[in-house]
């Protein structure tokens, strides 16, 4: 199967989904062990199996995915040892994510850090379809939309439904992020810099743009994510939305949260605004201009939940 195949990310995982709903299976968190075992035997694996994930014995990868050389119909699953288990299976759904998509174009894939869900845009397409695959299928839409219909958005709350679905942190805000019909934006700190944004789709029509103050951008002054004294804030402080957004009225607040990962190198700041109209963009010097950004390349492709 490739690209220009009728199966993409978000059909092959739903497939996977309702198989497991029809033999009794489909509970959280999903069976990644049964899902591999079970491949096989259906159309996405075509007699072709997949051996138990094994550790990698480099470390130039997070993950990989190799054929065997002596029996093409054989393929492995290699996992960085070290990543925390939630890492782990999120590595794994994305190799199987290759398997199901990409098998016939490349005999292996070696897959970095950055290639398994990351925000960042520049991602190979592959990559970016892997995750997604492995996205939709650790993290099933309908079960999620549930679980966060009606609730206050919040690390609390996502953090609960990280391990709940057995994901990490970053991978369940992301999902959420997508998911939510309010106004919200995900901002990715590394070093005191940032790593990639990551808006909502309500977000993305009201025209939420971060302040741009430099080139690479640092935390804003006056937010918590500036504040080293601050590692936590998962409950939110609430702020004027022009802190971050210059371009959001004078009236319009929205509520900052931040989680600061072990080390203090890496940050996450989730920031829940309060609902406004459409708007056309309207450009200053302080804000970027309209991209098209890795929310509008998923919908052209095809590849979000039809609600």
């Amino acid at each position: 199967m490739t690209v220009a195949d009728d199966l993409n990310a978000f059909k092959a995982a739903a497939r996977i989904l309702t198989w497991l709903g029809a033999i009794g299976r489909l509970t959280l968190p999903i069976d990644l062990d049964l899902v591999r075992q079970m491949l096989s035997d259906t159309p996405f694996g075509r007699g072709s199996a997949i051996k138990e994930p094994a550790d990698l014995t480099w470390n130039a990868s997070e993950g990989a995915l190799v054929r065997n050389p002596d029996d093409e119909r054989e393929w492995g699953i290699f996992v960085n040892p070290k990543a925390r288990p939630e890492r782990r299976r999120f590595t794994i759904a994305h190799e199987l994510g290759h398997f199901i998509l990409h098998r016939t174009s490349q005999p292996s894939f070696l897959c970095d850090k950055e290639s398994v869900y990351s925000g960042i845009d520049n991602l190979k397409q592959i990559e970016r379809e892997a995750d997604d695959f492995a996205s939709n299928l650790l993290m099933p839409g309908d079960m999620l939309r549930d679980r966060i219909a009606g609730k206050c958005i919040d690390f609390n709350l996502i953090g609960t439904l990280a391990k709940e679905f057995g994901v990490s942190l970053e991978s369940m805000s992301i999902r959420i992020v997508k998911y939510t019909e309010q106004r919200a934006m995900l901002v990715y700190w590394d070093h005191g810099f940032l790593k990639y944004q990551w808006p909502s789709g309500n977000a993305r029509k009201t025209r939420v743009r971060l302040r741009q103050t430099g080139d690479p951008q640092e935390p804003l002054a006056g937010t918590l994510a500036a504040d080293d004294s601050i590692d936590q804030e998962w409950d939110g402080v609430d702020m004027p939305a022009k802190v971050w957004c210059t371009s959001e009225a004078d009236e319009i607040k929205l509520r900052e949260l931040k989680h600061t990962y072990t080390g203090g190198n890496r940050v996450l700041s989730l920031l829940m605004l309060e609902s406004a109209p459409p708007r056309t963009y309207f450009r200053s010097g302080w804000e970027d201009g309209p991209t098209h950004d890795t929310f509008d390349r998923f919908v052209d492709s095809g590849q979000l939940p039809v609600r």
